[in-house]
């Protein structure tokens, strides 16, 4: 696409943006159902794995969905995570209200319990989408998510999936310093199970990833792992970026579907497994971005009402942010990827990629 075309989108948008901070619309509402999970990933976002967990009773739920199926006239989408979100007993009980009221659904997962009778009572209980983990060949993979076996169990539960159409089973992978050169060998795996998508993410410097040295992505890489995206996309493979970040006129819808725009609290909301509200689940959970909890609070409420934080951009806290020439179609960037303590964006592609 040509330079002019994207930058009457891009400020097509920007004003979009404006209007949706005024008036938001919540069309995906996350659902952390657990934070136990069967693998011990090195990036874990939320610091999953072999940890105690608050878990919300059943009922709780199925108040919050009574609720929202009642106070939003369009349902907004529910997407199922966790931890592993399998592993939380209710999971089928949870879903199958959700889909009796009319909601649709999906879920993120490591794959690894998808047996093929848990994929028939996916396919039962109305799921609509499906982001299945794979991180890198067999060895990169169970290294990264320190589970030996992880992979092939992995390759498994999506090989379940497909045998029961699914329509929309995705692949989604993180790509590190480590598992760069394996992405040709990845393309041929995709290629082979035939997948609906592949999403392709770098590594991101949120949870424990803030602590790995050796993993992180350094400014060719990126070109590189952006090109290879965009050579697959234009030779018609189902082949994205991730949602997250400006990435400059030159990869601006190439690499995924549309421009970047960070959904955070004007088309997202998220319930964390001990009840809190806020934005995206990869978001630093701090006191100034968890907006309420469905214990003690109105859900509709707090997203009408509380989300404040969320509804001005981050670029306004920054002073190198404020005078960027890109500040209105970045806004300063993720909302996950920005550092609360000291306003500052942890990702920043301009001087990377443009």
């Amino acid at each position: 696409m040509d330079p002019f075309t994207k930058m009457k989108h891009l400020q097509q948008l920007a004003d979009y943006r404006k209007q949706l901070r005024e008036n938001p619309v919540l069309r995906f509402l996350f659902l952390e159902l657990t934070l136990r999970c069967n693998e011990r990933c090195l990036h874990c976002g939320s610091s999953c794995g072999d940890v105690p967990s608050v878990e919300l009773p059943v009922e709780v739920y199925y108040r919050l969905l009574d609720k929202v199926k009642a106070d939003f006239p369009k349902l907004p989408m529910l997407c199922i995570t966790g931890g592993e979100p399998l592993l939380r007993k209710e999971f089928f009980d949870i879903l199958s209200y959700a889909h009796q009221l009319g909601f649709h659904w999906g879920m993120t997962t490591n794959g690894t319990l998808i047996t093929d009778e848990t994929a028939a009572r996916l396919k039962e209980t109305g799921m609509s989408t499906i982001s299945v983990s794979i991180d890198g060949l067999e060895e990169t993979h169970d290294s990264f998510r320190r589970t030996k076996g992880g992979f092939q169990k992995a390759v498994e539960g999506i090989r379940n999936l497909l045998k029961y159409d699914f329509h929309a089973v995705q692949v989604t992978s993180v790509i590190t310093k480590k598992s760069l050169g394996e992405l040709d060998a990845l393309f041929a795996l995709m290629e082979e199970l035939d997948v609906d998508s592949w999403r392709v993410v770098h590594i991101e410097p949120i949870g424990r990833a803030l602590q790995l040295d050796g993993y992180a992505l350094e400014k060719e890489d990126y070109r590189y792992l952006l090109d290879f995206i965009r050579s697959k996309r234009r030779e018609g493979y189902p082949v994205t970026y991730g949602c997250t970040h400006y990435l400059g006129l030159d990869m601006e819808r190439e690499v995924r579907d549309w421009y970047f725009l960070c959904n955070a609290g004007i088309y997202t909301a998220s319930i964390m497994a001990n009840g809190d509200i806020g934005a995206c689940l990869d978001i630093e959970r701090r006191d100034d971005t968890i907006m309420g909890n469905i214990l003690k609070d109105d859900f509709t409420d707090v997203w009408k009402n509380r989300f404040s934080v969320f509804r001005h951009p981050l670029s306004e806290k920054n002073e190198r942010c404020m005078h960027c020439d890109s500040r209105y179609f970045c806004e300063g960037g993720s909302f996950h990827s920005w550092d609360y303590e000291h306003n500052r964006p942890l990702v920043c592609f301009k001087d990377v990629l443009f």
